[in-house]
């Protein structure tokens, strides 16, 4: 969030010094004008999240431009209105049908990598990969749309624009004076962003034209009804046919809210967990045993499977908490608050949760900089319930966590039947906090085909 002011160089380390030093709050100014309370308490983060606030301009307002309002930036009536209307197309129901999707997408990059490594150890930057491959998942699972994004190196417009408009945006938040509107409107960034968004826009527009018309056809609204799966976009255009007020705007944010928020997370989730089991490979090791156990050799993969993956959930758990994707939430406040403790902020306050120093706050874990994932087995589930919050908690948690968890799980397990993983020393990761947690220059492993 602001981290424009505490993390330029990428080094998370001062934020935790601070957390060390201050183990509920502190202050910060950005500029001369604006200030924020930072918390990373779990007693201040649940009476926090427990209200409703509006989030805060800072950063949203710069989202907003290029996805329109959606779940992620919305407030009020209107956004209870769409989280009401979009919940049920998150039930496991749905979710279930979305496994498939996630192993073809998946096997593709494997075979892919496969090509790449031969038999021989090789060097390899993962994050690129996973990057592509999470993409290719969101795009069958939003549009049922087939992008060979993985395997053509030319890509198209529109899996490039997803990416170049996440890199711009985070441009502008680190750099002071793009937070200025007509500043960045008159850059050669703010003219791109806006070339970008056309294609984004058009992209969207183009395909919901296309499904509109086809569900118009008896002929083909039969087809889709035997599709495997119902896509986003199905779910979006049904809560559109159950409310007037659902207009063609919302319809185009909620899918270009999910695409923004379901790539750049799950693609940081996956890379770091996969980063996490190349340094302890015994852990690794652990779940490679776990996952043979239940899959095989995985040549099918169903949702009831994901749910035995007890120690591999754990390690994932882990790893989300020492690197959680979304590194902060903010919101300003509609009203007065008061914290447990008894100190108090007036209206008006913008107020940031740091997830990243809630997580390393040695406060409330144990030696936090250590990778251990007994600490969300079941002989150690005493915690605070506001400890771990990798996607945030209350009425405005994250949507989506349970297809995220559930794409984790089935891209883990199928690249340790495949492959063992090795930390690279002369290439140290570095994080970055752009609205997701990113690492600077790639995540390089060692990679080598099993027998």
């Amino acid at each position: 969030m602001v981290s424009w002011m505490l993390f330029k160089d990428g080094k998370m380390e001062i934020l935790e010094k601070i957390v060390e030093k201050y183990p509920c709050a502190f202050p910060r100014w950005i500029g001369p004008f604006q200030a924020f309370l930072y918390i990373y308490d779990p007693d201040y983060a649940k009476t926090f999240l427990s209200r409703t606030d509006p989030k805060s301009n800072f950063l949203y307002k710069f989202i907003t431009a290029s996805i329109g309002k959606g779940l992620v930036n919305l407030s009020g009536p209107k956004w209870s209105q769409h989280r009401r209307l979009l919940t049920p197309g998150f039930h496991f129901n749905t979710l279930k049908s979305f496994v498939e999707v996630m192993v073809q997408s998946v096997n593709i990059m494997l075979n892919k990598w496969e090509k790449i490594c031969g038999s021989q150890n090789t060097l390899l930057d993962i994050y690129e990969h996973i990057n592509l491959m999470t993409l290719d998942v969101l795009m069958k699972c939003i549009f049922s749309w087939e992008t060979n994004c993985q395997t053509d190196s030319s890509h198209d417009n529109y899996v490039k624009a997803t990416s170049e408009g996440s890199n711009i945006l985070m441009q502008r938040v680190f750099n002071y004076f793009y937070h200025y509107d007509l500043i960045f409107k008159l850059s050669p960034l703010g003219h791109r962003l806006r070339e970008v968004n056309k294609i984004l826009h058009h992209h969207t527009d183009k395909i919901v034209k296309n499904r509109r018309n086809s569900l118009k056809d008896e002929n083909k609204q039969t087809n889709t009804q035997k599709r495997k799966y119902r896509d986003f976009l199905d779910i979006v255009l049904s809560a559109q046919a159950e409310n007037d007020s659902f207009t063609d705007a919302d319809l185009w944010s909620e899918v270009n809210t999910f695409m923004l928020a379901g790539h750049d997370s799950v693609s940081a989730g996956i890379s770091w967990l996969l980063y996490h089991l190349a340094l302890y490979p015994e852990h690794q090791e652990k779940c490679r045993e776990e996952i043979r156990a239940i899959l095989g050799d995985g040549s099918s993969i169903t949702w009831d499977q994901l749910s035995e993956m007890s120690y591999t959930t754990m390690c994932i758990k882990e790893s989300l908490r020492l690197a959680p994707p979304a590194v902060s939430i903010s919101r300003q406040l509609s009203k007065p608050i008061t914290f447990p403790d008894g100190r108090s902020l007036p209206a008006g306050m913008t107020v940031v949760l740091s997830i990243w120093g809630l997580h390393h706050n040695p406060a409330v874990w144990e030696n936090p900089q250590v990778f251990d994932p007994l600490r969300f087995s079941q002989e150690c589930n005493k915690r605070h319930s506001h400890a771990y919050l990798p996607f945030s908690s209350g009425p405005r948690n994250c949507i989506g966590q349970n297809f995220a968890i559930a794409e984790i799980k089935v891209v883990v397990a199928l690249i340790l039947l495949r492959f063992q993983m090795r930390v690279e020393p002369t290439k140290p990761v570095v994080f970055m906090p752009y609205v997701f947690i990113k690492p600077k220059k790639g995540i390089y492993l060692h990679l080598k085909k099993l027998p």
